[in-house]
């Protein structure tokens, strides 16, 4: 069944709008991959440094040695 030249044209121009649109969608969807990946590092590390700090925080007593300039 032959069907219209200008429905071929029409249908071809759709199948490459859709391959297009496949493309991106992979893109993103590895970029979104790649951002979530960052933030589960930064998550990490975070926590890390939390684990590092003091038990009072930084408003816990120092002492005056880790006061002095690194001349002394």
């Amino acid at each position: 069944m032959p069907q219209d030249p200008l429905t071929e044209e029409r249908l071809m121009a759709l199948e490459i709008k859709s391959s297009y649109a496949e493309d991106l969608l992979e893109q993103l969807n590895q970029l979104v991959y790649q951002q979530q990946q960052s933030i589960d590092a930064l998550m990490a590390e975070v926590n890390q440094l939390r684990r590092q700090m003091p038990e009072g925080g930084p408003s816990a007593e120092r002492n005056l040695r880790d006061e002095l300039p690194p001349h002394y």
